[in-house]
């Protein structure tokens, strides 16, 4: 068995006693806190608890084979114990696999930013493209969508814009969609057909519980101030915009679409925590580099990861070396032949090279 899954099924037995703890439950905060954390760990807890205990069902399954004596009988507790083996065997395989994808399995939620790059204009309405992209895979899979910080470029599309994904394997899926997204095509504004290349980032960050990303007040500074953008007077009238530094990572996050402050501090706070995870993340991706040659899931927003070219109906992922001649349905959303390739080819990179924390 593997050490970091047991490890998960421990702080998921620590979580189910704590849900019974009546200081637990009488604090709504720390409950909340809890159950998401909880919930976050359940598929994979319950998943190893399971192969735990059909451990303990092949053993007691050899003990009655030994200890039978008749053919019919031993028979059926040699059938009994070849099914077990076989179940276990299977079910081996998947916890190799949910091992191998690491601390992905067990967030769910996760947060998705999108930032207009080189390009100007053109790389503001190729953001709102992706963002529309997104949206669209999203709604396939079930999921929900929550935009949390929104700033609208001047001829359409985003500068930059925020947003919340909720729905099991959210971040697994999305997780290798960060990093440079480049765009080659002729731009609306474009009078002598001549195709331009411009670029957006997106950064895929889990969304963190206050139980495992803690942020002291200590370490905040926090100011208020107007909101800017389109709105009028009913914006710039109180300073509902809030802007919150980190001081021990320097991280700083802005939000004002929201008309109320508090909306806005609670929405940066979700932010700050996911980027806190996503530099945390960066770290031991960079650690990893010198373990394993290739690393998919870099998460560097510099990165170039992907091209559109328009004029040739083609995207390519250069990390995985695939190339898609089907521009429009993946535009539409259809993500599931990148999505698939890039989880396969990290699970096959970390199954042959493992970390040495998932042994």
């Amino acid at each position: 068995m593997f050490p970091s899954l047991e490890a998960k099924l421990r702080r998921f037995e620590e979580l189910e006693e704590q849900l019974q703890d009546p200081e637990v439950l009488a604090n709504v905060d720390k409950m909340l806190a809890v159950q998401r954390e909880y919930g976050g760990l359940q598929k994979v807890a319950l998943s190893v608890r399971e192969y735990n205990n059909r451990e303990a069902d092949i053993e007691a399954a050899r003990m009655m084979l030994d200890e039978e004596t008749d053919p019919e009988s031993k028979e059926y507790a040699q059938a009994e114990l070849n099914e077990l083996l076989e179940a276990h065997e299977n079910h081996q395989k998947e916890l190799e696999d949910i091992a191998a994808a690491g601390d992905a399995m067990t967030y769910g939620s996760c947060i998705m930013e999108i930032r207009a790059g080189t390009g100007g204009d053109e790389a503001a309405l190729f953001a709102g493209d992706l963002f529309e992209m997104y949206k669209r895979y999203i709604e396939t899979q079930g999921w929900k969508w929550e935009a949390m910080d929104v700033s609208g470029g001047e001829v359409g599309g985003y500068k930059e814009i925020v947003f919340s994904i909720t729905g099991d394997g959210a971040y697994l899926n999305l997780q290798f969609e960060s990093g440079g997204h480049r765009v080659q095509r002729v731009p609306q504004t474009e009078t002598q057909g001549r195709v331009h290349t411009s670029a957006a980032t997106v950064a895929v960050m889990p969304e963190p519980s206050e139980v495992e990303v803690e942020v002291r007040d200590e370490d905040l500074e926090i100011e208020t101030m107007r909101a800017g953008g389109p709105g009028g007077q009913k914006v710039n009238k109180t300073e509902s915009a809030v802007r919150i530094t980190h001081v021990p990572t320097g991280i700083q996050v802005k939000c004002q679409d929201e008309k109320s402050q508090h909306k806005n501090r609670a929405t940066a706070m979700r932010i700050l925590r996911g980027r806190i995870i996503e530099q945390r993340q960066q770290k031991i991706a960079n650690a990893r580099a010198e373990h394993r040659r290739t690393l998919v899931g870099s998460g560097d927003r510099s990165e170039r990861i992907r091209t559109y070219n328009f004029p040739q109906g083609r995207v390519t992922d250069h990390r995985i070396n695939l190339t898609l001649y089907r521009l429009d349905q993946i535009l539409a959303g259809d993500l599931s032949e990148l999505v698939g390739g890039l989880l396969e080819f990290d699970r096959q990179e970390r199954l042959n090279n493992p970390d040495p924390e998932n042994n």
